[in-house]
C-alpha cells in the first residue's frame, strides 16, 4: 500500500510538472525513482523491473491525459458565452459612429469642398485621442445602485441614439445639394457637421472607456484575454457597417444618409434601453479598486517625468509625418480624380481578413523582448509603398475613359498597393502594442497603456490635419471659362504657359466650383500640391528614420523594470538617474 501511494503521489508530481510546461520525463523518473527504491526491499531485477513498469505507466498515464490538457475554447467560454457576445455588440455599437464618420469625407470630396474644410472635418476623430484627460473622471465617478459602468454607458449610448435621431433631420442640409437647373445648389455646411460627428465620437469615445472597464469584471478572471478580440472584431465590424456598406448602399441608391442615422439611432435606443433594463452591473469579488481622481493624476505625472518618455513622446508623435499625406489624400484625390467612392470604400473589405491573418502570424515575433524589430523593417516599405500612391493617382487621370470607367486592371493594381501598404501599417502597429505592453509598469497598466495609446493616436491625428490644411495652400487651381487670360503660371525657371481664367475665381470651395461651372467653366488645376507634399513627407519620412532607426533600436533594449514608476526604490531612482546621461544620445544625431 505503501509503494502505491507513493507512486501515485509520483505521479501527481508529473502531472503536475507536466502541465506546467517544466521537467524532462527523465528527469521526473529520476526524481521518483529513489524514492520509491528506498521502500522496496529485494534484488535489483526486481527493483530495475518494477522501475521500467513505473516508466511504462507514466507514458501511458501521459498519453491518456494530454487530451485533456489542450485548451478547449467553447468549455473556457462555460458561463461567458452571453458576456462575450455582449461585449462584441456594444463594441460594434461603438464602430459604428467611426466608420460613419469616415464616409462623410467622400460625401464632402464630391461635392468640391476645400482641403481646409476637409482638415477642419479631421477633428472629429480627435476624442478618441483624448479620452484619457477624462477616463479618471468615467472610472472614479458613478451610481453604485445603478452600475459602475453602466452609469456611463447607457446615458453615452442614449445620447448618441438620439443625437442622430435629430441629426437625421438637418443633415440633408449640412451636407449640401448640388444646383440644378430648377434649384440653387446648396453649399455643405462642414463646421456644423465638425461639430455634431466630433459629438457622437466624444460619447462613442465615453462608451469606450466604459466598456473597457466592464469587460475586466463582466468576464471570469481566465477568460479576460477574449476582451481585446471583441474590441479588435466588434470595432471592425462597426466600422465596415458604417463605412463600407453605407458607402455601397448609397452610391447604389439604397438608402440615404437621413435614413441611415435613423435607422442607428433607433438601434442605439432600443438596445440601451434593454442593456440597462436586463443586465445588471454589480461589482463581483475580484474587482480590482479603482484609484480616486487626484491619485490617477498624480500617476500620469509620474509617467510624463520618466527619464525615458520625452524619447518616447518625441517619437510616437513624429514618426507618421512621413506618411500622413499620401494616406490621409489619396482617397480623396482618386474620388476627385474619377474613381467611385463606392469602390474606393471596397478597396479595405479584403484586407479585413488579411488582417486578422497577418497579425496571427506576426504575433511569434513581437512577443519577444525586440518586440520593435518588425516595426524598423516595416517603416521603410511603408514610405516606399507611399510613395506609389501618387502614381497611382496620376495613373487614374492617364486611364479614365470618355464614358469616366476604368479598366479592371487598374482595380487590381490599386488593391495590390493598398493591400502591402496595409500590411505594413499592421506591422507596424502590432509590434507598437506589442512594445507598449511589455514597457508599461504592471501596477498600473491600465493607465501606462492609455497614455501610451493616447499619445499614438495624436500622433496619427495631427499630422492628417497639417496634410489637409498645407495641401489647399500649394495647390493652385483657376476656372477654364474658355476666356483667354494671361496668367504666368512657372513650371520652370523660364517656362511659362497662358491658361483659362475667370477673374478671381480659383475654384476654392464648392461655392467657387458651383459658380465657376455656372459660367459654362470647368476647375483646372496648374500646381497640384498633393503631389509635391507626398513626395516630401516621405523624403522626410526617409531622415527621420536615421535618428528614429537608431533611439528605437535603444529603447527596446532598456530593460522593463527601468520603465516602472510605481515602488521604485531609492537605490533604483539613484541608478536610473546616473544612467539619464546614456540616453542623451536619442536627440540629436
Amino acid at each position: 500500500m505503501d509503494s502505491e501511494q507513493q507512486l501515485l503521489h509520483c505521479n501527481t508530481r508529473h502531472d503536475s510538472v507536466q502541465y506546467l510546461g517544466g521537467l524532462d520525463m527523465n528527469k521526473n523518473n529520476i526524481e521518483c525513482g529513489p524514492e520509491f527504491d528506498n521502500n522496496e526491499v529485494g534484488d535489483s531485477s526486481k527493483s530495475n523491473s518494477e522501475f521500467d513498469s513505473f516508466k511504462d505507466q507514466f507514458h501511458s498515464e501521459e498519453l491518456l491525459a494530454e487530451p485533456k490538457k489542450k485548451r478547449n475554447v467553447w468549455e473556457d467560454l462555460q458561463g461567458d458565452k452571453l458576456n462575450v457576445l455582449l461585449l462584441l455588440f456594444l463594441y460594434t455599437l461603438q464602430g459604428l459612429p467611426i466608420g460613419l464618420s469616415e464616409a462623410i469625407p467622400l460625401l464632402l470630396s464630391n461635392r468640391n469642398v476645400a482641403y481646409e474644410e476637409q482638415a477642419k472635418f479631421n477633428f472629429v476623430y480627435y476624442p478618441f485621442s483624448m479620452k484619457l484627460i477624462w477616463a479618471p473622471i468615467v472610472d472614479s465617478c458613478f451610481f453604485a445602485r445603478f452600475g459602475r459602468r453602466k452609469s456611463w454607458l447607457v446615458p453615452a449610448q442614449c445620447v448618441i441614439g438620439v443625437t442622430m435621431l435629430i441629426a437625421s433631420q438637418y443633415v440633408d442640409k449640412l451636407v449640401g445639394k448640388e444646383a440644378t437647373e430648377t434649384e440653387i445648389g446648396i453649399p455643405p455646411d462642414v463646421t456644423s457637421l465638425t461639430i455634431m460627428f466630433f459629438f457622437l465620437n466624444l460619447m462613442a469615445a465615453t462608451q469606450d472607456v466604459a466598456v473597457d472597464g466592464w469587460a475586466l469584471t463582466m468576464l471570469k478572471q481566465g477568460n479576460v484575454g477574449y476582451a481585446s478580440t471583441c474590441n479588435t472584431l466588434g470595432q471592425t465590424t462597426g466600422w465596415v457597417l458604417g463605412y463600407i456598406m453605407y458607402t455601397n448602399m448609397e452610391s447604389a441608391g439604397l438608402i440615404t444618409l437621413p435614413q441611415f442615422l435613423i435607422a442607428l439611432g433607433v438601434i442605439f435606443l432600443v438596445t440601451t434601453t434593454l442593456l440597462a433594463i436586463f443586465k445588471s452591473d454589480k461589482p463581483g469579488q475580484g474587482e480590482e479598486t479603482c484609484l480616486g481622481l487626484v491619485d490617477t493624476y498624480k500617476i500620469l505625472w509620474k509617467i510624463i517625468r520618466h527619464p525615458l518618455m520625452p524619447v518616447v513622446m518625441l517619437f510616437l508623435l513624429t514618426y507618421k509625418f512621413g506618411v500622413a499625406s499620401s494616406e490621409s489624400l489619396t482617397t480623396l484625390k482618386l474620388v476627385e480624380k474619377g474613381v467611385p467612392k463606392s469602390k474606393v470604400a471596397l478597396l479595405s473589405i479584403p484586407m479585413i481578413p488579411v488582417k486578422i491573418i497577418f497579425t496571427l502570424l506576426l504575433s511569434i515575433f513581437t512577443s519577444g523582448p525586440r518586440p520593435m524589430t518588425v516595426w524598423l523593417f516595416a517603416y521603410p516599405f511603408r514610405l516606399l509603398f507611399c510613395l506609389l500612391l501618387p502614381l497611382l493617382v496620376y495613373l487614374a487621370t492617364v486611364l479614365i475613359t470618355d464614358s469616366e470607367q476604368f479598366p479592371d486592371y487598374y482595380y487590381v493594381i490599386l488593391l495590390a498597393v493598398f493591400a502591402l501598404r496595409l500590411s505594413t501599417d499592421y506591422a507596424m502597429q502590432l509590434s507598437i502594442m506589442a512594445f507598449f505592453a511589455r514597457i508599461s509598469d504592471p501596477a498600473i497598466g491600465g493607465t501606462y497603456m492609455t497614455f501610451l495609446n493616447t499619445l499614438n493616436n495624436l500622433g496619427t491625428m495631427w499630422p492628417r490635419s497639417f496634410a489637409l490644411w498645407f495641401v489647399a495652400i500649394i495647390t493652385n487651381k483657376v476656372c477654364d471659362t474658355g476666356v483667354i487670360s494671361s496668367i504666368p503660371t512657372t513650371l520652370s525657371y523660364n517656362h511659362t504657359v497662358t491658361t483659362y481664367g475667370a477673374g478671381d475665381n480659383v475654384c476654392a470651395g464648392t461655392a467657387e466650383v458651383d459658380a465657376c461651372e455656372a459660367e459654362g467653366g470647368s476647375c483646372r488645376t496648374i500646381t497640384e500640391g498633393y503631389y509635391i507634399l507626398s513626395i516630401v513627407c516621405c523624403c522626410v519620412g526617409y531622415l527621420w528614420l536615421v535618428w528614429g532607426w537608431r533611439a528605437i533600436r535603444q529603447l527596446q533594449r532598456v530593460d522593463p523594470e527601468q520603465w516602472r514608476v510605481v515602488g521604485k526604490s531609492r537605490d533604483q531612482n539613484k541608478e536610473s538617474n546616473e544612467k539619464k546621461s546614456k540616453f542623451k544620445y536619442f536627440y540629436c544625431f
